[in-house]
């Protein structure tokens, strides 16, 4: 009998031991699983000239909890350096990140500015008195923050520019070598195969400061872009959809007023009153799974001269048999050509609503 109840208990053991080892979790020690989950988060910095479409971009980064954002990188462009910083603070603010922000370049990459306005309002935000950000910008500057981030993470940092890149032409400039350990490059920028929103063959990012982007196409490094061309209705904000939003409060309403001076342009400047999202689009191509369906590899050649063709981004596509015969040695610039436009809202509105 007691050889009975001897076994018995030391199967109830054994049991009980198999049962605490099935799960590694509840073995491994807080850090260990604190890092497992850092390791799989991805690394972004998000360079922007923050406006009403870079905020919807940078708000779904922050929502992603699979994303690190390391900081963020101003540059001058839809609006002067200091209010686009306060901009991207706000945002930020209203998004719960405290993810922090560096200012950068001010001017363009060769000083000369070209004539362009804010089409979302004189603050880039609607002019609704959004911003009112209680934090401030770091001390150190954009170029150097990109460099030592890259440097310090190699080969594990992305980097997604929603406006113009004046900061990272700055920083190849500064440092190519490091800045080639960068694991991809992001853009909003160019028409795609498609036409321009600044010229009939430019857009916006790219015409603000063209001799940057020329830097960053020439510069040997792979860009993924995203232009104006993937920009579909799917995508853009209808007055009566911006109406709800603001009704409903929190995120919504603040995409809602900052929306409201492009709806004004757009109404005064084409006829109807909608806002397309060109960076919340890049964003997604950047974060959604099986959002971005199909790029085509592409040689890109950025006119700089001072014409009519300044900002336009011509694209070889490889394999394309040219009748000129033109070939080039590398095809690095991979450009968005087919999405998934119809679920952009529906999950974009899922976000807001977190």
């Amino acid at each position: 009998m007691v050889k009975k109840i001897i076994v018995l208990f030391l199967a109830v053991l054994c049991v009980f031991a198999v049962g605490c080892t099935d799960n590694p979790r509840e073995n491994s020690s807080s850090a260990d699983v604190k890092n497992t989950s850092n390791t799989e988060k991805r690394k972004l910095i998000i360079d922007t000239d923050t406006a009403g479409d870079d905020a919807v971009a940078l708000i779904m980064a922050a929502k992603d909890k699979n994303v690190d954002i390391l900081g963020v990188t101003v540059s001058a462009g839809n609006v002067k350096l200091n209010q686009a910083v306060d901009n991207a603070l706000m945002t930020l603010e209203a998004a719960g990140s405290n993810a922090p922000v560096y200012a950068g370049a001010s001017k363009t990459y060769n000083g000369k500015e070209r004539k362009t306005f804010s089409v979302f309002g004189k603050d880039g935000m609607g002019d609704k008195g959004l911003i009112h950000p209680k934090r401030k910008a770091e001390k150190k500057s954009a170029v150097d923050f990109i460099i030592d981030t890259v440097k310090a993470n190699p080969d594990e940092v992305e980097i997604v520019a929603l406006g113009p890149v004046t900061n990272l032409a700055f920083a190849l400039d500064k440092d190519k070598k490091t800045m080639k350990h960068v694991k991809k490059f992001w853009s909003m920028g160019t028409c795609g195969f498609g036409a321009g929103n600044a010229t009939p063959v430019a857009e916006f990012n790219v015409y603000h400061d063209a001799p940057a982007y020329k830097v960053l196409a020439e510069s040997g490094v792979t860009v993924t872009a995203i232009g104006l061309d993937m920009l579909s209705e799917n995508t853009h904000f209808i007055k009566k959809e911006l109406d709800e939003y603001k009704k409903k409060g929190g995120l919504f309403e603040f995409i809602a007023k900052a929306y409201s001076g492009l709806l004004a342009f757009n109404k005064k400047a084409r006829g109807s009153e909608f806002g397309d999202v060109p960076d919340g689009v890049a964003m997604a191509c950047v974060l959604w799974d099986g959002y971005l369906k199909e790029t085509k590899p592409c040689h890109a050649i950025v006119m700089t001269d001072d014409n009519d063709a300044y900002g336009q981004v011509i694209l070889y596509k490889e394999g394309i048999g040219y009748d000129s015969g033109i070939k080039f040695k590398d095809y690095n610039f991979n450009v968005a050509y087919k999405t998934d436009s119809k679920v952009f809202k529906e999950k974009l509105e899922d976000i807001l609503s977190k």
